[in-house]
């Protein structure tokens, strides 16, 4: 009895012999077929890695695409003296044409350029685009520059003038007063350089007469060396 005993296989806990759950097991793989865990893990990371580094390496190349190919800043123009220009837009007209397909717009802008120490000028320009009436203006004005003279931030003294219906008045100030002036008036005072003055536009309303009246009764203005060579006379000297 006893052999019969030791001749049986051994059972688990839950009655099933171990030989019958070794069989029911899946195979495993041999240890050669395998990767290591930390290989596989390696081996993703660095792909993903790597692959983060070339897309952040194509939008910087993209970044460059845009950089050169892309439009640069102008530079700004200067005068002769090597100054910036200051330039301001006055008015831009609309012009429409009826034409048989329809009507056909062009556009005509008024600017005035300045380096903001003592030189002015104007221009107009026309085309068919805003930008390109603009740009012509802005040439124009930059080389239409005159010298103007100025005592500090305000003028010398008061001073009127007339261009067309265009009639300006113009009024020095104490410091810290600022540009009493509005339209093609300031824009003119600001862009020479003024930064204290009366203004007063007393006739018509016209844009283009309006500046060129300022611009005119600026070239008017004389400073005191001015006017004493012009006599003949020697500056007094202040006690």
């Amino acid at each position: 009895m006893a052999n019969n005993e030791d001749s049986k296989p051994a059972e688990t806990p839950a009655g099933k012999p171990a030989e019958a759950k070794a069989a029911d097991a899946t195979p495993v793989a041999p240890a050669s077929d395998q990767k290591p865990a930390d290989a596989n893990s390696n081996n993703r990371g660095g792909d993903n890695r790597g692959g983060g580094q070339n897309r952040g390496d194509n939008r910087g190349g993209g970044n460059q695409r845009g950089g050169f190919g892309g439009r640069q800043r102008e530079a700004a123009p200067t005068d002769s003296e090597g100054n910036e220009l200051t330039e301001k837009v006055v008015f831009i007209n609309r012009c429409s044409k009826v034409v048989k397909g329809g009507r056909r717009f062009s556009f005509s802008a008024l600017v005035v350029s300045g380096n903001e120490k003592g030189s002015v000028g104007v221009g107009f320009g026309k085309a068919n685009e805003v930008a390109e009436c603009i740009k012509k203006a802005s040439g124009i004005a930059n080389k239409s520059l005159g010298k103007v003279q100025l005592n500090g931030p305000t003028i010398p003294h008061e001073v009127y003038a007339e261009f067309g219906g265009g009639k300006v008045l113009l009024k020095p100030a104490s410091p810290g007063t600022g540009v009493i002036a509005g339209g093609g008036v300031r824009a003119v005072c600001e862009a020479v350089g003024i930064h204290d003055i009366l203004a007063k536009s007393i006739g018509s309303n016209n844009h283009a007469n309006v500046v060129k009246a300022t611009i005119k009764a600026l070239t008017m203005l004389r400073n005191k060396e001015e006017v004493f060579s012009l006599r003949g006379l020697k500056k007094e000297k202040s006690v």
